[in-house]
Formats: C-alpha cells, structure tokens, sequence
C-alpha cells in the first residue's frame, strides 16, 4: 500500500486528536505553572512539590486509567447508532469513576506519613504535606471531570473538554498569582496557595463541561436526568473488566516515572527539582501523543463497531506514523536547546540560591538528552496502547506494561542511578529501556491481533 493511504488520514487523524492535545496539555499546564512559580520560592519548595505530586501521580494514573474503558464503549455504540449501550456505557463508567475518586482521595490522605519513611529531605517532605491535603481533596472533580472527558472523546466530540480545560487553566493561573505570592489582596500562602489554585480550578473544570455537554443536541440526552442508582450488573462488570486493566497499564508506566522522583530524591533535593524540571518538560510532549492515543481508541473503536477490520487497521497505522514524525521533531528541540529549557524553572538572578540553581539546571539539562532519545519510543507505546483499547484487548497489554517498566525498566533505573554510577541520568536510562521494550511488544501485539481479524473477517 502506497505511503498517501496513510498520510491522507493526517489532517483528520489531527483535527479529532488536537482538542484533545490542548486539552491533556491544559492538565500538564497546571503543573508547568505551579513548578515555574513556586521555583520562584526555592529549590526545596520545588522539591516539595515534586514528592507532594508524586503521591497524586500514581492516584491520578489509577482514576484516569480506568476512566478510559467509556471511550471505546460509548465509540462503538455510537457507531453502531446503539444509543441504549452508549448511555448505559457512560452512566455506569461515571457512578464507577466517582467511587474510585473518593477511595483514591481517601488512600492518598490516610498515605501522607508514609513520606516520612521515603528517606526525603526532611525540608522537603515537612513542605508537601499541607501541598498534599488539597491536592489530594482535588483527584475528586478531575476523575469526575475525566468521565464526562472519555464519555465526550467517545462521540467523537474532542473539543469540549479542551474549553472546560482552558477555563480551569486561566483560573488556576490567576489564583497561583494571588496565593502563592500574595497578590491581589489575598494572603501570602506560599505553595500551599498552588494547591488551592489546583483544587478550584479543577472544581470549575467538571462543572463547566457538564454544562456545555448539557447544551449540545448530540451529548444532551446523555448527560441529564442520569439514574445514579439503577445499575446494571451485566454492564458494571463490563466496565470494570475494560477499565481495571487499563488503570493498571497507566499505574505501572506512571508508578515508574514516580519511582525516578523518590530515586533522584535519594539523591538530594537538587537532583530531585531537577528530576521534576525534566520530568515536566517531558510530560508536556506526551500529552501530544496521548491525544493521538484517544484518537487512536476513538477510530479503532468506531471501525470495530462498524466490522471494517482493513480499515481499522490502515487508519491506526496512519496514527502511529504521525505520531512517530511528531516524536522526531519534540527529540529534537529537546536535544538542540537541552541546556536552556530548564532555565525556564528557576530564577537566575537569585543570589541566595544561585549554587542550588546551578546545579539543578546542569543535571537538569543531562536529562534532556535522555528524554529526547524516548520521544519516540514514548509515542509509539502510548498510541499503540490507544488502538489496544479501541479493540477492548486490555489484559495481555497490561501483562507487558508491567514486564516492560518493572521487570526492565525499574531495575535499570535502581542500579545505574546510584550516586557512585550514573546518578540522576541512570535514573533516565532505565525509563528509556521500560518505554522501548513496551512500544516494541505493543506493536506486535496490534500488529497480529488485526491480522487475526481481517483473515477471520475475509473467510466468513
């Protein structure tokens, strides 16, 4: 097949993943500008909020992991024209998500001491716990608000989270301007008023997308007059099926760039803030092809529902390539400015600070020359992972997510990143190893999965 019946697909391929892009950017966002003015603070504050975060990482990876089984459920009903299942679908997985919200909020607030015993800076950890109560009270809307997000991406209507996104992102700005610093009349709350901006901004986000979907003909029916309390059996455990593997898969590759931050941290507070600096920068490109991801669920899904399995399969191959050519372009701005992005987190004219902030930005830029290499294998991985979950295939990809990040990945990490090895780049050395093995396995499991189903369509 000639490279135009791939390419062709680009300019739709980006038009239904770009609202999705802004707006798991806008999420991204909201840690970009809590870093960057809280750096403003100190490196031990930056610190805190790095240790604070990881904690709601891996909370946050479990909610919005399983959130995506409604993406491929509601996009195959849609297809099919089946509103029934394409209600019950959406309905089932926002009763699940609001319990799992509240259990994880719990897990985190009762989990806090722990960072005691993490062998953290003792500045560090002493500065995250009041960060972490407010963040932790905000994993409630966000896994809300990533239901009613799944729920809209399965309808092929990407960009109406995006508003609800943008929204919270303005508000969160305006608050951390106010609360950290004392602006505006409000008190001086330091990085405690980062966690306030985060939790009202978040507030508003699910509470404005419920309204817009409200207002739209094709979502109205959907998302009103919701009958909480009737439920399924049969469809409960649908849901789960599809979205406890998926939680796990987001856990195990979110819980490694997790343990980078507590094995940097082991390291010192520098190389932890330098960590977060890395991290941060890196986790802004893969909201990219997370966006190909949803697109990527949200095509396959609608090809299964329609039985067009060749299709199914040239359409995410035109996915997987574009997002491939979008990985070169991020590695290389990565590897070509890698000394000056970092400086972006830290204030240079800070003469209290200047030898912390020295060393953070030179450590920092080591590590992204590492994380330019993974764009790639970063990209494939996630987008492949996507059309996994467009076919409802969750339990094998889950088995190579784990063997990937934590039979690979992490021991790399433990070993080369001790301070008499490789230090913080080791660290990185290892995240590279885990996300290589998991696009490589992920790929051939697509690769004859979709096979298999043209060869059994085309004998019936």
């Amino acid at each position: 097949m000639v490279l135009s019946q791939y390419t062709k697909e680009f300019n739709y391929n980006f038009r239904l993943a770009a609202p999705v892009i802004l707006g798991m950017l806008g999420h991204t966002f909201v840690s970009f500008v809590d870093n960057i003015m809280v750096g403003q603070l100190g490196t031990a504050e930056l610190a805190a909020v790095s240790l604070g975060n990881s904690f709601m990482f891996i909370a946050m990876s479990i909610g919005i992991g399983f959130s995506t089984a409604i993406t491929p459920l509601v996009a195959e009903a849609d297809a099919a024209g089946n509103f029934s299942n394409g209600e019950s679908s959406f309905k089932h997985g926002l009763v699940l998500c609001t319990i799992l919200s509240v259990l994880l909020f719990l897990t985190v607030f009762i989990a806090k001491p722990l960072l005691y015993f993490m062998k953290q800076p003792v500045e560090v950890v002493e500065l995250a716990l009041p960060y972490l109560n407010l963040v932790a009270f905000s994993l409630i809307p966000l896994i809300v608000f990533q239901a009613f997000k799944q729920f809209s991406d399965g309808l092929s209507m990407t960009r109406y989270p995006m508003y609800a996104t943008v929204l919270a992102n303005i508000v969160n700005v305006i608050l951390n301007y106010a609360l950290i610093f004392g602006k505006l009349g409000c008190p001086q709350l330091g990085i405690v008023g980062a966690a306030y901006g985060t939790l009202i901004s978040r507030l508003i986000m699910v509470a404005y997308l419920w309204w817009l979907l409200t207002k739209k003909e094709k979502s109205k029916s959907y998302v009103t007059h919701i009958k909480f309390f009737v439920l399924d059996r049969a469809m409960v455990k649908k849901v789960i099926n599809l979205g406890f593997p998926s939680a796990l898969q987001m856990f195990f590759e979110v819980a490694i760039f997790t343990a980078a931050i507590w094995l940097s941290g082991l390291l010192g507070k520098n190389p932890q803030a330098a960590n977060q600096i890395a991290l941060n920068l890196s986790s802004m490109t893969f909201m990219v092809a997370m966006g190909l991801s949803v697109a990527s669920m949200i095509r396959v899904g609608n090809q299964k529902g329609l039985h067009q399995y060749f299709e199914l399969r040239r359409i995410a191959f035109s996915i997987f390539l574009l997002a491939v050519i979008l990985a070169f372009c991020f590695g290389a701005v990565f590897f070509v400015f890698h000394d000056d992005l970092p400086k972006l987190y830290v204030g240079l004219d800070d003469s209290k600070n200047f030898i912390d902030n020295m060393e953070v930005i030179t450590i920092a830029a080591k590590l992204m020359i590492a994380a330019a290499i993974f764009q790639i294998s970063d990209s494939i991985q996630v987008v492949v992972l996507g059309a996994l979950r467009g076919l409802q295939d969750v339990k094998m990809p889950t088995l190579i997510t784990f063997i990937s990040y934590w039979i690979i990945g992490f021991p790399i990490s433990y070993f080369l990143g001790k301070e008499n090895a490789y230090g913080s780049f080791g660290i990185w050395l290892g995240l590279l190893a885990g996300l290589t093995i998991a696009a490589i396995l992920l790929f051939i499991r697509f690769n004859y999965l979709t096979k298999k189903l043209i060869l059994s369509n085309t004998k019936e």
